[in-house]
């Protein structure tokens, strides 16, 4: 009986959450050793479908990185870096589009269909979601733009074709690849496509499924881990070097996506089971949000 009654508490915690959250728009990325842990992949879509089933929207966008290098591994060829930034030339580009859509998207979808929700793949090779320009990367030494290659970045969506996917009760799965004017792709960092989604959409949540449970002031100490952030402190502890150089690419898209307007940013850990439920639906959160 105790059991019992620890549960229907656990539950009424979360009305609160989902009554708050009911038709809000939440964007979710997904990236990372993630992808190759299928048990965690699972646990994580079990969560999203949990939460459009209560009325939220979720919009799913993932990249796949570590796939895509081994698709050109499998294929004979060699990455480039510029400035340590991965160059897409047009092979690069054909793999990593094909990686992404074809294989990354579908099997997602699948899953998700297989637990009894309902998704559906929104790219190039469907229905085209996300269109961008080709990026201009300046050295942040010299101040010399650099040439990235196909490697772009997210201008506009169709929104109308994300809201209808939601309110039809499916769950759109959008790869990070966009396309320019020209009908032409280019390959677009997940975290700052994630965050242009999510300013665009004026979403209420911004989730980032990270290989760590949030920001440490100590990386070496797991008890540092810093639950709720304000913008300017966030700053300050980059201007510091306390958010590492890792993190710092996620961080920023997460400034800007508040800066436009997005309510809360959220860095959990992917691999903790159902940290996705146990970040939005209760009191205490088990991640790093971030607040404006």
């Amino acid at each position: 009986m105790d059991d019992a009654i620890r549960k229907a508490r656990v539950l009424i915690e979360a009305l609160g959450w989902i009554q708050q959250f009911r038709g809000r728009y939440v964007v979710i990325k997904l990236g990372g050793s993630t992808l190759d842990d299928q048990h965690a992949i699972r646990s994580f879509l079990t969560d999203v479908i949990f939460m459009e089933t209560v009325g939220m929207h979720p919009v799913l966008i993932h990249g796949g990185g570590k796939s895509i290098s081994r698709a050109m591994q499998t294929a004979g060829i060699e990455p480039k870096f510029v400035h340590g930034r991965r160059y897409t030339d047009e092979a690069t580009l054909k793999i990593a589009s094909t990686v992404l859509s074809q294989e990354i998207s579908t099997s997602l979808a699948e899953m998700i269909c297989e637990q009894g929700g309902r998704a559906k793949p929104l790219h190039f090779g469907s229905q085209n979601c996300l269109f961008g320009k080709k990026l201009v990367f300046q050295d942040p030494v010299s101040g010399e733009s650099l040439d990235l290659g196909r490697v772009g970045e997210v201008t506009h969506i169709d929104e109308d074709l994300l809201r209808k996917t939601c309110t039809s009760e499916h769950i759109p799965v959008i790869p990070s690849i966009a396309m320019d004017e020209d009908g032409q792709l280019l390959n677009v960092n997940a975290d700052t496509a994630a965050a242009n989604v999510a300013r665009l959409l004026k979403a209420e949540k911004l989730v980032f499924l990270s290989d760590v449970p949030g920001i440490f002031r100590d990386l070496n100490d797991r008890e540092s881990l810093i639950s709720h952030l304000e913008t300017k402190i966030c700053r300050d502890l980059i201007a510091d070097g306390t958010i590492d150089a890792g993190m710092v690419p996620k961080v920023d898209a997460a400034l800007d996506a508040l800066d436009a307007g997005v309510r809360k940013v959220h860095i959990v850990d992917a691999c903790m089971p159902h940290s996705l439920l146990l970040e939005i639906y209760s009191d205490k959160g088990i991640g790093t949000e971030i607040v404006a």
